[in-house]
């Protein structure tokens, strides 16, 4: 395989890819949803909900070797050391696999103990959520297998093969309860379909990763001397990945537990639709990890020149989605949920968009953290954040309810996103003034300026069409501002550059 040349229009195209390739779930979800929650009911669909969280939680069993697979990959072919890829690469599926069947049974073992003690399940609910839980149990392993062959095509930086198989599974977790609820099966049946998906997702990445490196055609290889320096690496990405989705989904458990899994529904749909808008950020997010890998330390200018230009695009684009999520937070949760989840939920929508703008930029020193090769630093942050996001969560919602979940979620993100920027800053070597110097900084005032106005004009209106007359005209002044002062001849050569191979 020949090198990978990393430029910058490489970067920006597969970022692209990224991020279409999660906008296409996204609004399969945001026409589904809605759908899913009368069919079900908001028992029903917050114990679908609670089942999702389980399985992401248990995904913990991947011990961060996935990620530390994509890392080594990438340093691999960054080095030209093709040779180490069949060893690297078939012993982590092969640990993967032994990893998800564990992690499988340790779920089919605590399944009766979660379903009847610890979490308020409706007793008519009692008998299919058992049901749907051993169904998840048994697709562990296969998520784990399919989470490391993903990884190795990433640290090749082939997101297109990566999203031809990405799209249609994510699609299909929204469409399949559609279809199921139609014919009539209850939650165990539209959960088997859905870890059926995810089977096929697994066989379609080992194909794409065969023909990417044929060199892995010769054979299996299991190679014990692979497993330290994955396990090096791992060990610290297993702390965040146990520490992770506490830090994620806590209050959903706090909220079913504290109040019921009813009120959870009014948490979960919006929690659902605002942790979608960091498609983006993850899409970049996706795209530089490997990319970070692939120069590791070796090369001091382009890890910089990389986190200073991906902060300045998440600004470029997320700043006015986020105007949109606080300014017309009724309006959306109106057309797309009914009026219930206005007034249950629109402060919360407000909250969490706010507190999922702010994440999106934790992204970028977060990835470079771990690219870099020190993930024990964002193990040893959330080591210290998990106990004070447990005791927000857990006090902030006995008083207040689903809004105080929200604000603890608002409370722990401002903590985290701080503390990444001044670890990576460390690590980086570069400076608070170097960070917000030239483009980045005259980016952020844009960014300020627009988002002070919009709000100004808003709340003086009286009525929805002006409000939406604002918003364009205010947006459509700042794309241009932005895109003359806060990017540079090299950004828009890139998205020039994209433009003309995505349209001709």
């Amino acid at each position: 395989m020949n090198p990978i040349e990393m430029r910058g229009s490489l970067l920006a195209r597969n970022t692209i890819m990224n991020f279409i390739g999660q906008l296409i779930p996204l609004i399969i979800g945001v026409i589904t949803i809605p759908f899913v929650i009368r069919s079900l009911g908001s028992d029903s669909f917050g114990t679908l909900g609670l089942a999702w969280a389980v399985l992401g939680y248990f995904s913990l069993f991947d011990l961060g070797l996935g990620r530390a697979t994509t890392q080594f990959v990438a340093e691999a072919l960054g080095k030209g050391e093709t040779e180490r890829l069949p060893h690297l690469i078939w012993t982590s599926l092969g640990i993967h696999l032994l990893l998800g069947l564990m992690g499988g049974l340790l779920l089919a073992i605590l399944t009766p103990l979660l379903v009847e003690r610890v979490l308020n399940i409706p007793s008519a609910l009692i008998g299919d959520t058992r049901s749907t839980f051993f169904i998840l149990a048994i697709s562990v392993p296969v998520i784990l297998t399919s989470t490391v062959l993903r990884g190795v095509l990433e640290a090749s930086q082939r997101f297109d093969l990566v999203n031809v198989v990405k799209i249609p599974s994510s699609s299909l977790t929204f469409l399949l309860p559609v279809a199921g609820i139609l014919m009539g099966f209850g939650l165990p049946g539209i959960v088997f379909f859905l870890m059926m998906t995810r089977l096929g997702a697994a066989l379609a990445y080992l194909i794409l990763c065969l023909k990417v490196f044929p060199i892995l055609k010769k054979g299996f290889s299991f190679d014990p001397k692979v497993i330290r320096p994955l396990a090096s690496y791992g060990g610290w990405l297993t702390v965040s990945n146990i520490l992770s989705p506490i830090l994620a989904h806590l209050e959903h458990f706090l909220i079913a537990s504290l109040l019921s899994v009813g009120m959870l529904t009014f948490y979960i749909a919006p929690y659902e639709m605002i942790s979608r808008g960091v498609i983006f950020p993850a899409s970049i997010a996706l795209t530089i990890f490997p990319a970070f890998s692939y120069y590791g330390t070796s090369n001091r200018l382009a890890p910089k020149e990389l986190f200073f230009r991906s902060l300045k695009y998440l600004l470029f684009v997320m700043t006015p989605m986020v105007v949109v999520f606080i300014v017309f937070a009724d309006e959306i949760l109106g057309l797309w949920l009914g009026q219930e989840f206005v007034q249950q939920s629109t402060l919360l929508f407000q909250i969490l968009a706010l507190s999922f703008f702010l994440n999106g930029f934790a992204y970028v020193p977060f990835t470079a953290i771990q690219g870099l090769g020190r993930p024990d630093l964002k193990a040893k942050l959330d080591l210290v954040l998990t106990p004070i996001f447990i005791g927000l969560a857990w006090g902030f919602i006995s008083k207040m309810g689903i809004n105080g979940a929200a604000l603890a979620k608002f409370v722990i993100t401002v903590i985290d996103v701080i503390c990444l920027f001044w670890l990576s800053q460390k690590l980086m070597g570069f400076s608070m003034r170097a960070l917000l110097s030239e483009t980045l900084g005259r980016g952020l005032l844009v960014s300020l300026f627009f988002v002070s106005v919009t709000f100004a004009l808003t709340m003086a209106s009286k009525s929805f069409g002006c409000d939406i007359f604002s918003l364009i005209l205010c947006t459509s002044i700042y794309v241009i501002a932005f895109w003359k002062i806060g990017l540079d001849e090299k950004d828009r050569t890139a998205l020039y550059g994209i433009q003309k191979r995505l349209f001709g």
